[in-house]
Order: C-alpha cells, then sequence, then structure tokens
C-alpha cells in the first residue's frame, strides 16, 4: 500500500514535457516578419513627409492681429464712463494691473488696468482708446477694469 502512494505522488515530468525536436510552426514565423517589415516601412514613411505644405490662404499671425478701427469688450459704455488712451504695454505696478496704457508725460500718467471682459493681450503695442471704470489702488495713480477697447 505504501508503494501505491509513493507512485501516485511521484510524477515523471519528462513523460509529460512536449518533445524538444517540435520546431515553432515557420508560418507564425513568416507572419511576424512580414509585420516587422511593414511596420519599419512605413514607419519610414510617415517620418519622410513633412506634414500639409502652407498654402497663401493658410492664416498668419498678422491675421489674428488687431487692426485700426476694430472695437473689443461691451458696447455698453454707460458701465464704462471714464476714457483713457495709450500704447498699451505687458506689466502692472506691484501687483495691480497686468497691463498698462503708456502716455505722454511718463510714468506717472500710465494707467494700469484688468479687464474681465477685454483680451488685453492681444493689443500689447497697439495704440487703443479704452473705456473702463477706475478702481481703487494703493500703488497705482490710475487703475482701471476696462470694458471696452478701440485700437486707433
Amino acid at each position: 500500500m505504501e508503494n501505491k502512494e509513493n507512485s501516485s505522488l511521484m510524477h515523471d515530468f519528462k513523460e509529460s514535457t512536449p518533445s524538444t525536436n517540435q520546431k515553432f510552426p515557420m508560418k507564425i514565423v513568416g507572419i511576424l516578419i512580414a509585420v516587422i517589415i511593414v511596420g519599419s516601412l512605413s514607419g519610414y514613411g510617415l517620418a519622410q513627409t513633412n506634414g500639409p505644405k502652407a498654402t497663401s490662404s493658410d492664416p498668419t499671425l498678422e491675421d489674428y492681429a488687431a487692426k485700426k478701427g476694430e472695437k473689443f469688450g461691451s458696447d455698453n459704455i454707460k458701465d464704462f464712463p471714464d476714457i483713457a488712451e495709450g500704447i498699451v504695454r505687458e506689466g502692472g505696478i506691484e501687483g495691480e494691473g497686468a497691463y498698462h496704457l503708456e502716455r505722454p508725460g511718463g510714468e506717472s500718467q500710465n494707467v494700469y488696468m484688468t479687464s474681465t471682459l477685454v483680451d488685453l493681450e492681444q493689443l500689447i503695442g497697439k495704440k487703443i482708446k479704452v473705456w473702463g471704470a477706475t478702481q481703487t489702488a494703493q500703488h497705482a495713480g490710475w487703475l482701471m477694469d476696462v470694458g471696452r477697447a478701440e485700437v486707433l
């Protein structure tokens, strides 16, 4: 009885493993090689293209630049009673305003600006007229919330 139990617990692995003489099917090897070649050629071909060519009808940055006479913001100027003119420059003063209008007379004449209605960044370097509401400021001589702008 003891011998019978040992024989059921013992297993010969050599008999259950597949024959080492059995080769990987050649059809699968051929498919793998074909996939590698096709993938390499398509990757090389895509790398050689430079993408779509630009045409004269493609927009440039100049097409998006603000043009003379163009208006931005609210049409209701009653809500924005204060008016100023100058060239838009980036930067505020002591954390007040993100942009400022450069006006004749030096820095003391700058109008520091914020706005939720007008994207002032697109107007940097442009001479503009702004309508806004004066805000209380600690450091800026004039802090304005701009509601409307027109490129001059």
